[in-house]
């Protein structure tokens, strides 16, 4: 069975990214910064044969993805699957606001991320529910081939903790997503799937990183099968 190759991404820094505001919903730009490191990784890829780009359907992804996707002169595919986490009336609130407000929401919050949600919110496990058939969707479709996906800070790590067999309520304890961290996920099919590089940000340098070589097929029979 062929190998596809996801190189699945998040967006660019944005002001409130930068001041930890909670803006899963909220579609707030790239700021300067989130464009220049986006700039780098599309730099960073550009000579990569990628054959198809998605991002969700939010400005700060479709803008990280048209400049990875410019190298390549693709379109980027919108999916709303990979939208981020709704967080509902905690919405551009600071962690220290949403704990003064609302602290039996954030208690509960902090305990299980993955089967809570605040009100008017997404919980980890609806996020997982829609953004999962998205992600093996796109891996049904280009099978065998390098695609660019695009997506943010939460559902990358409930993506990665899914894929991985981690524990989803740990996955804000145990996961970490810098702006414009570049993962890897080599699939043999949509549901056995390899993390080969994870919360990469080396091109934020001059001096960026080679990207790893793909699973070798002898690295486990399950792999190989």
């Amino acid at each position: 069975m062929s190998q596809t190759r996801i190189f699945l991404i998040r967006h660019g820094a944005t002001i409130l990214s930068a001041e930890d505001r909670f803006a899963g919903a909220t579609d707030v730009p790239l700021s300067d910064e989130g464009r220049r490191q986006a700039s780098r990784l599309a730099d960073r890829l550009a000579t990569v044969p990628v054959a198809a780009v998605y991002s969700s359907t939010l400005g700060r992804t479709v803008e990280t993805a048209s400049l990875l996707a410019a190298p390549h002169h693709l379109p980027v595919q919108q999916s709303a699957g990979l939208r981020e986490i709704d967080h509902g009336h905690w919405e551009q609130l600071t962690r220290h606001e949403v704990e003064e407000k609302f602290p039996a929401e954030a208690a509960a919050w902090e305990q299980d991320p993955f089967t809570f949600a605040p009100e008017g919110g997404e919980s980890g496990l609806a996020v997982t529910a829609r953004a999962l058939p998205a992600l093996m969707d796109i891996v049904r479709r280009h099978a065998g081939s390098p695609v660019i996906v695009v997506s943010h800070k939460a559902t990358i790590r409930l993506l990665l903790s899914s894929l991985l067999g981690f524990d989803p309520r740990r996955y804000r304890d145990n996961l970490d997503q810098d702006p414009a961290a570049l993962n890897i996920v080599d699939f043999k099919g949509p549901v056995r799937a390899r993390l080969m590089l994870f919360n990469d940000t080396s091109h934020y340098s001059d001096a960026g990183l080679a990207l790893p070589k793909p699973a070798e097929l002898c690295l486990s029979k399950w792999w190989s099968q």
